[in-house]
């Protein structure tokens, strides 16, 4: 059976707006996207790591309740969950501090099996972090080697940019194995200082991966792909947060694959059609999610999504 498998890390976020805590979720920016996708029914494996505490157990059990499976979470004995605070300002985009004690020895779980086809995304410092560097290298290869769609969330945030030099041969590596590249314009601003998103498919993404994502918060999404090239509009929506907006756009241009039964040999041969219902799945949850305190989609709005 085809799967979709992620790997990142797992925080509890604590939302403050003026101030004052709001809500606290479990997060993480590839966990938000595999959560909805649990929420949709699909398969979908999870491999990443969390502390044997009160927090790790909430994230566990969470992530059971949306039908994202435990069984690739290494609870390390030592150390804590880590924890994340995000202040909302008055446009409701979020300031974060990041509260971590990790052991020494990170990540000691085995990989799922991946079989051709299946999809796995990655991204973020996490597919970055030189302790985590060899584990993560490790899964893309064996995903590569058995021909798995191989979907990389660039999601490089300001607290990282004096590092993008020194990052250099990492981003690399992970373009060339990527299928599908997304990445948003603050990143790209933070890693290139660029953000003309022909300059950059042309410049940075192209000789690697042909098929890109650039999307622009409330301007928009564009596409590049094999001879294919085009702008789709955000929707209008009253923004209460746009904390896992970004994440659950991957988790819709994933279940707009996984959806339409699109395989790694189609990537090349994707029709304007095509991408018109992929990206739509993308706008679609980011949406959702931007219009809740939430860092997914609802179970309900999933369960009438899928119909």
């Amino acid at each position: 059976m085809r799967k979709i498998i992620g790997i990142g890390e797992t925080i509890l976020d604590i939302l403050f707006k003026n101030e004052q805590p709001t809500k606290a979720t479990p997060g993480g920016s590839v966990f938000n996207g595999m959560i909805t996708l649990g929420r949709l029914g699909v398969p979908a494996l999870f491999i990443s790591e969390t502390g044997n505490d009160k927090v790790g157990k909430i994230i566990k059990e969470f992530m059971l309740d949306s039908g994202l499976s435990t069984e690739y979470i290494d609870t390390f004995p030592d150390g804590k969950s880590p924890v994340a605070l995000a202040f909302l300002n008055e446009n409701n985009d979020a300031d974060y501090l990041f509260y971590k004690d990790y052991p020494s020895n990170r990540l000691d779980t085995g990989y799922p099996i991946i079989e051709a086809d299946d999809i796995l995304i990655f991204g973020s410092f996490y597919a970055l972090n030189p302790v985590l560097r060899p584990r993560v290298l490790e899964l893309l290869q064996f995903a590569s080697d058995r021909k798995a769609i191989i979907y990389y969330d660039v999601n490089f945030r300001q607290n990282h940019a004096n590092e993008a030099i020194r990052l250099t041969s990492s981003f690399i590596e992970n373009f060339e194995f990527a299928d599908i590249i997304r990445g948003s314009a603050d990143d790209f601003k933070f890693l290139y200082n660029s953000v003309d998103v022909d300059k950059i498919y042309k410049d940075k993404i192209h000789y690697y991966s042909p098929n890109f994502i650039y999307t622009s918060a409330e301007n928009g999404v564009d596409v590049r792909g094999v001879n294919f090239s085009k702008h789709y509009d955000a929707k209008s929506i009253k923004t209460v947060s746009t904390v896992g907006a970004g994440d659950n756009f991957n988790a819709g241009v994933i279940f707009g694959l996984f959806r339409s039964g699109i395989l790694r040999a189609d990537l090349p041969n994707l029709t304007e059609k095509d991408w018109d219902g992929i990206i739509q799945c993308g706008l679609d949850f980011a949406a959702e999610v931007c219009q809740s305190y939430d860092n997914y989609i609802t179970k309900e709005y999933a369960a009438a999504y899928r119909i």
